[in-house]
């Protein structure tokens, strides 16, 4: 699996375990999560990343080394289950048409999207700013991503080695937003390279349909430690 990855250029991180305080403004929901440590790469999943598993070549802009963007969340589920194929782990999705169910996460070993909680613990890394440093300095935006996505991993980390977290492009999470209110849409997080400094925050919470897409809208990839 390590070699995989390597040829990839795809590296992962441990997060530990810990707390996530949640929020939710629309319905002024708050709610705390408790994480159990796992893994996350430390950059989004580039176009070169995504060519070389997929075959696919959907971005919009392009670079090798930039994020790949124009994915639905149904494309990013496939990716995370053809990546978990070639590294000889069991896929986590089970996919029929439009059909997805997520094997129980802490059971499968295979790569997956974050879940919600997980990426915002994992953007904040373990302090309660909305931002992990100054925003030039961390996030590719309107101001500084010449109206387009950039190469990953150019802009500084948080404090647990992951780039690009806010800003360069928006990253779908494995979560539904509000299943009785909007169905099938899913979350995704962390504000993009079109966007001005309050889309760029820890707590920013986006949503869509499954098959959407977008040219500042990615993914980065999870995966669960056995128990």
């Amino acid at each position: 699996m390590k070699e995989r990855l390597s040829s990839l250029n795809i590296e992962m991180v441990t997060l530990p375990a810990g707390l996530i305080a949640m929020r939710d403004d629309r319905i002024g929901r708050v709610w705390s999560v408790q994480m159990e440590s796992f893994e996350l790469a430390t950059t989004p999943i580039t176009q070169q990343a995504y060519e070389a598993v997929t075959g696919g070549k959907p971005s919009a802009f392009e670079g090798a080394d930039c994020p790949v963007e124009s994915v639905s969340w149904f494309d990013a589920v496939q990716f995370c289950n053809q990546l978990s194929e070639t590294c000889g782990l069991e896929p986590v999705y089970l996919v029929r048409d439009q059909e997805v169910r997520l094997k129980q996460m802490s059971s499968s070993p295979g790569f997956r999207l974050p879940s919600e909680a997980e990426w915002e613990y994992a953007c904040r890394a373990g302090t309660r700013e909305a931002r992990y440093g100054k925003l030039g300095d961390i996030a590719w935006y309107r101001k500084n991503a010449a109206g387009r996505s950039q190469p990953v991993g150019l802009k500084g980390p948080n404090a647990w080695g992951l780039h690009d977290m806010l800003g360069n492009v928006w990253e779908w999470c494995s979560d539904q937003y509000d299943p009785e209110v909007y169905g099938l849409y899913r979350v995704f997080r962390g504000g993009g390279w079109a966007d001005d400094e309050r889309g760029c925050l820890a707590s920013n919470r986006r949503r869509s349909h499954p098959t959407f897409t977008i040219d500042d809208l990615g993914f980065r990839i999870a995966r669960s430690l056995p128990s």
